[in-house]
């Protein structure tokens, strides 16, 4: 399956109300498109640093719209 074909087939979530900030509105829409990545893919993708992303996904994995899994991370 294409990348472009993966992304068709994933059905983005609407961004959770609770989400004031619009960094981690963004990291959760990253996170719905591709599915579970690892850090330094996000990094990547949202040009944002890692201490940054570190602070964004705590609080996303703590109001459960998040899992860790190792070294990567999924959205709930």
């Amino acid at each position: 399956m294409s990348t472009k074909q993966a992304f068709q087939s994933r059905s983005v979530q609407p961004i959770p109300a609770e989400l004031d900030s619009p960094r981690a509105k963004l990291v959760y829409l990253q996170l719905s498109v591709t599915g579970e990545t690892s850090i330094d893919d996000l990094q990547s993708a949202l040009d944002m640093q890692k201490i940054t992303l570190f602070g964004i996904l705590n609080t996303l994995t703590t109001h459960g719209f998040a899992e860790k899994h190792g070294d990567t991370v999924a959205p709930a």
